[in-house]
């Protein structure tokens, strides 16, 4: 009785080993198998008299079930993004397509055009101010455009 009775002890100290083991090696299943031995400790102190064997089978089929929970749940909510998501560290590449008017005309293909609260060089045929451009492609930190 005294080793069922500090069983789940034992399925902490488990869980708290993977879960820092999780820390080290980040890839989310560490931190799953953890969370079924934490679990698993759970169960053996509400029903401290389950022999090795079913602790062993409980704390496998909490495994399964928390990993599929992940990978099934969880993981393609962390996967969805937000159509701007893709190219967030290339931020011209999520302008391509809109359209924007122009607060300097395009003289010689260069001018200025209003894109949110800023301003980007834009370079297209020449254009009065107050035109609708349409962006095209980026390069470097100018829009190329055409009339939209």
């Amino acid at each position: 009785m005294l080793f069922s009775v500090a069983t789940h002890y034992l399925w902490w100290m488990l869980a708290l080993l993977l879960i820092a083991a999780e820390v080290m090696l980040p890839g989310y299943f560490m931190l799953w198998i953890g969370i079924a031995a934490a679990v698993t400790g759970l169960l053996m102190l509400l029903a401290p008299d389950l022999s090795m064997p079913l602790q062993a089978v409980a704390f496998v089929v909490l495994a399964f079930l928390s990993c599929a929970a992940y990978w099934y749940g969880l993981r393609p909510k962390l996967q969805r993004s937000e159509p701007g998501d893709a190219h967030l560290n290339r931020r011209g590449e999520r302008l391509i397509g809109q359209r924007y008017v122009l607060i300097e005309a395009i003289v010689n293909g260069r001018g200025r055009a209003r894109v949110g609260d800023g301003q980007w060089l834009v370079s297209g045929p020449d254009l009065p101010v107050g035109s609708t451009v349409e962006v095209i492609a980026v390069d470097g930190t100018t829009l190329k455009v055409r009339a939209a």
